[in-house]
């Protein structure tokens, strides 16, 4: 399964994405209960930091998120189970790859009413999901809130 953490910057994916990862290896996995899950983590911080890609054009965005989904893609393919937290600020780009994975992949749109982007990471072309997705909005939510409405969810 892919978790798919999207929002504007600085609503929490992040903390979302790191806290969701605690809990999935802290629970049995069904397939072999003797077994714990194994995440791996993909974060947009990360993947600017990895490959030098400090380019917030639209083109350095779509390359940024283009890299990340072929890496969780890959995973995947691996039977590794991927938590991804990264912008993603184009509709059509997320949504081909909703449309590849069907069933293994958990949109969770992460937003807030408050004001917490930086100025550089500003997203403003985001275009919010438009379905199948699970809706967090941290406005008002303590991060172990909106950790179990996820858990609620998926």
């Amino acid at each position: 399964m892919i978790y798919w953490l999207t929002g504007q910057p600085c609503a929490g994916k992040t903390v979302l994405g790191n806290m969701l990862k605690k809990y999935l290896e802290n629970t049995k996995n069904d397939k072999d209960p003797n077994k714990r899950y194994k995440i791996y983590r993909i974060d947009g911080d990360d993947m600017r930091e990895l490959f030098s890609n400090k380019d917030y054009s639209i083109k350095g965005r779509v390359d940024n998120v283009g890299t990340a989904q072929r890496i969780a893609h890959y995973l995947h393919n691996q039977g590794k189970d991927v938590i991804v937290s990264l912008v993603a600020p184009y509709l059509d780009q997320r949504e081909d790859f909703k449309t590849l994975l069907g069933n293994n992949i958990k949109e969770i749109y992460v937003h807030t009413a408050e004001p917490r982007e930086r100025d550089h990471w500003k997203a403003i072309a985001y275009i919010g999901p438009q379905e199948n997705f699970i809706n967090i909005d941290t406005t008002d939510d303590t991060p172990e809130e909106s950790l179990q409405k996820i858990i609620d969810q998926i």
